[in-house]
């Protein structure tokens, strides 16, 4: 099947007469063992395995064209699950430009001498490859990243990596409808589900994906039930109602960015735009390649200092100030503000995430909050 009929079938599909359409939710905690007592091929304890998570876990593997998955309860468990699965003092290499708490994780358990960490522009082979020690483990990437909308070229990252170091990508914000990690030679795929693949605001979620079974699908799967950070029944219902609007709300939400885009760098109160589809960002080429769209998140830099641009955030009445990313609704913040006192994101940025509203309304929206 193609993705836009895998999330609307994939999840569940009606087999016989009298059978509803979508699929019932099951909130048991507990399931009947059969005659033989407990058996690894029924249902027993949701924190194990759930019908809901599994027929959820199958599809985002498809969707990602890998061999398994795993919920998790938000992105950052599921971010967690990946390091947890590495030998301990493994070291691991990550982007200069990075999702802060990944950032943060990172440096947490470094700080612990669970891992060692060393940063990178992932841009730049060359550099990556200078940092690779014989403990090295996994390499990890976001394209594009966040905040700044860097692209990496995930197929030249893999081919410089010694066979044995896995490469991890955090495809959150393009979706598996517009870039598919694991085709281009990752190994492992996470998202957090909270986002695009939710779409709504309304629910919390993290996923997995893993090219191949192996020990780290193994290790990953067991740190899941183990830890017990699972996607609960309900949200595993909500997600798979969501994805089944993810093709249409993808669609909607790049078309608006685009516009939003070239809206914002022509103004005269913005003094940078990030956004890959924009021919002249730097990476614009490679994610033509390597990516069937260039999303819905924009950063831009406003001319001024820090308070003119917390003015401009606070000026719209339709985009809402917020943190995350990824919902039906338009959403910006001042980015550093967000991101803390170790931020090393620019004063005068702001982080847009557009949403499927009309254009129209949304291009006003942005005219007069960056008047006011």
């Amino acid at each position: 099947m193609h993705s836009e009929t895998l999330l609307v079938h994939g999840s569940y599909h009606p087999e016989k007469p009298g059978d509803g359409i979508v699929a019932p939710q099951i909130d048991a905690t507990a399931f009947r063992h059969g005659d033989q007592g407990l058996s690894p091929e029924n249902f027993s304890y949701t924190r194990h395995d759930n019908p809901n998570r599994k027929q959820l876990e199958e599809t985002l593997a498809g969707l990602e064209k890998g061999t398994n998955a795993a919920c998790f309860s938000s992105g950052m468990s599921a971010t967690d699950a990946v390091l947890r699965s590495l030998p301990s003092g493994s070291h691991v290499i990550y982007p200069t430009d990075v999702y802060h708490g990944t950032r943060a994780l990172l440096q947490h358990y470094a700080s612990r001498g669970e891992l060692s960490i060393s940063e990178a522009d992932m841009r730049k082979t060359q550099e990556i490859a200078s940092l690779i020690n014989p403990n090295t483990k996994l390499v990890w990437l976001e394209t594009p990243s966040n905040p700044l909308l860097q692209i990496t070229d995930i197929a030249l990252v893999k081919s410089v990596l010694p066979a044995d170091i896995l490469l991890c990508t955090d495809n959150t914000w393009l979706s598996p409808l517009l870039q598919k990690p694991i085709l281009l030679g990752s190994d492992i795929v996470v998202h957090s589900a909270t986002k695009y693949l939710g779409g709504h605001s309304d629910l919390l979620g993290g996923v997995v994906v893993c090219k191949n079974s192996n020990s780290i699908f193994d290790n990953i799967r067991t740190h899941q039930q183990l830890s017990g950070a699972v996607l609960s029944s309900r949200d595993c219902h909500l997600l798979s109602r969501s994805l089944k609007t993810l093709a249409v709300r993808m669609r909607t939400h790049e078309e608006n960015a685009r516009q939003v885009a070239h809206f914002l760098n022509e103004h005269s109160e913005v003094t940078k735009v990030y956004y890959p589809g924009l021919e002249d960002h730097p990476g614009h080429e490679v994610a033509k390649k390597q990516s069937s769209g260039f999303g819905a998140m924009i950063s831009f830099e406003v001319n001024g200092d820090a308070a003119k641009t917390l003015k401009v955030v606070q000026s719209s009445e339709i985009i809402i100030p917020a943190t995350s990313l990824g919902g039906v609704e338009s959403t910006w913040e001042h980015r550093k503000s967000s991101e803390g006192d170790a931020s090393k994101t620019p004063d005068n940025l702001i982080r847009l995430s557009v949403g499927i509203e009309h254009i129209d309304d949304l291009l006003e929206d942005l005219e007069k909050a960056l008047a006011g």
